[in-house]
């Protein structure tokens, strides 16, 4: 780091998003925070989060990662999207618990019976040195498309950008009124909004970002250098996804609070080692995992999941179809978030696969709902980042253009025969038996032709971890991940 001139600032901020509750990953990023600790500097240090740290319903899986931050030292954090998979009650719970102050009041509102009403603030003043820092937060415009139907999101209304944006500059405006001269926003809101906001408000100094999963390096004019209204520079950040990197981000600002060196530095986790101590306060909690079974080979996992084929996801939806005795299954891409390795496999490296903990739920489908949900599917080619992302299917393959253009679906039997399906004329009367988790059978992502829980043939209590554990417990041997092809794109 430079050293400052006299009256100038240094500022060293230890940054972390979307880590998706990868418990490997938040145990290493304990062992990054300890050797920030340890560094000796006259920085003014901070550990902020910009949320998507948890994932899925899972209360112990929530409260884990909770801990997690408490022992890492995030002493500020804007809830992501998935903050709110658990209910409110235990959303609640775990912020009285933990007592991480947690941001998002500026464009997130709860109904006034709601658990979390009153839990989220606008803002904070965080002083350090004696200097202080306004640290503001907000979350995604688009939450609604990301939560199920059920508690939080019948509790929970967001702002859309142009209406946050204003109310944004409010509370800027609050925290300059206080003589504050160095803020922060802590943005669940995607790298394209991010942009949006350094350039139509003033005041904010840096933007931490989060949910649009971009990896965001160095400091780049037009990119992530950009000007406020007032010509004043801010600078973007951002470290991806599912914890594979977290950022620091080294600033200097002037006396009068205006940044004039910066410097952004995005670091893989994969570096750092996973000590005993923090295994042993994550077992503590979570419990230690259970052996399953033996992978004896696995096929390349896509460099893109929401949008290519994937042997390790297909797997996951053939346990669904097979466990649920189904026709059918069908299965968000975005449900995958990691990707088995050969070896020995326990129910947590499951869990982390496809980590969600919904509820499994079996209905019928007829053609028509299939081709529309593949379709809808299909316009995640052209979407900002591949969102809602394409349909995993078991019993079905098909082919699609880069485009997102559905080119032909095929049902395909147990016993290998196959029979096409009229993508352009479906027969609504040609019904499958469908295993669905209850994401998607509650209409989540826009996927409404499959809101059918409510009409559900059976619903269970357990989600997809416990499928796979119990298909690979099944196989009474090694179990290879193969690659069929089964979704083609072209």
């Amino acid at each position: 780091m430079i050293t400052p001139v006299d009256n100038h600032t240094k500022t060293s901020i230890f940054i972390m998003n979307d880590f998706h509750a990868k418990l490997p990953n938040l145990e290493r990023l304990y062992t990054a925070s300890k050797e920030f600790d340890s560094f000796e500097t006259t920085a003014d240090k901070l550990k902020l989060s910009a949320g998507d740290d948890g994932l899925g319903e899972d209360p112990v899986l929530s409260k884990t990662v909770y801990n997690i931050l408490k022992l890492i030292g995030i002493t500020k954090r804007q809830p992501g999207n998935h903050e709110f998979d658990v209910t409110p009650k235990i959303h609640s719970e775990h912020l009285k618990e933990n007592k991480i102050p947690e941001l998002g009041a500026v464009n997130i509102h709860f109904k006034p019976e709601s658990e979390m009403n009153g839990r989220l603030i606008s803002s904070a003043i965080e002083e350090v040195n004696g200097r202080k820092y306004g640290i503001i937060g907000i979350g995604p415009s688009d939450m609604n498309l990301h939560l199920k139907d059920g508690a939080s999101k019948n509790d929970i209304n967001v702002d859309d950008i142009q209406t946050t944006i204003v109310n944004l500059q409010k509370e800027v405006d609050k925290l300059k009124a206080q003589k504050l001269d160095k803020i922060i926003l802590l943005s669940h809101s995607g790298y394209v909004n991010d942009k949006l906001i350094a350039k139509s408000t003033s005041g904010i100094d840096v933007i931490l970002g989060g949910h649009s999963h971009d990896l965001i390096k160095g400091i780049k004019e037009g990119e992530n250098l950009l000007y406020n209204k007032d010509g004043e520079p801010v600078i973007i950040t951002q470290a991806g996804k599912d914890g594979e990197y977290f950022g620091i981000l080294n600033l200097e600002f002037d006396e009068k609070g205006v940044i004039v060196k910066a410097q952004n530095n995005v670091i893989p986790t994969n570096i750092y080692n996973r000590t005993l101590p923090i295994k042993y306060a994550v077992e503590n909690i979570i419990g230690k995992p259970e052996h399953v079974g033996y992978i004896n080979s696995v096929a390349s996992a896509p460099a893109n999941r929401l949008i290519e084929n994937n042997p390790h996801g297909n797997f996951v939806v053939d346990a669904m179809r097979k466990e649920m005795g189904c026709d059918i299954a069908l299965l968000n891409s975005a449900n995958i978030r990691s990707s088995f390795e050969k070896g020995k496999i326990d129910s947590r490296q499951v869990s982390e696969i496809s980590p969600f903990k919904n509820k499994m739920v079996v209905v019928k489908l007829n053609e028509k709902e299939l081709v529309d949900a593949i379709k809808l599917g299909g316009k995640s080619f052209l979407t900002a980042g591949n969102k809602p992302g394409i349909v995993m299917v078991s019993g079905l393959k098909y082919t699609m253009n880069k485009q997102g253009e559905l080119l032909s679906l095929t049902k395909v039997n147990d016993d290998g025969t196959e029979r096409a399906i009229d993508i352009n004329n479906p027969d609504e009367k040609v019904v499958y038996k469908t295993a669905l988790d209850d994401f998607y059978a509650t209409g989540g992502n826009g996927f409404y032709m499959l809101n059918k829980k409510h009409e559900a043939e059976r619903v269970y209590d357990f989600d997809k971890d416990k499928l796979v554990c119990d298909y690979i417990k099944r196989q009474n041997k090694p179990v290879d991940i193969i690659d069929d092809k089964r979704i083609t794109i072209v």
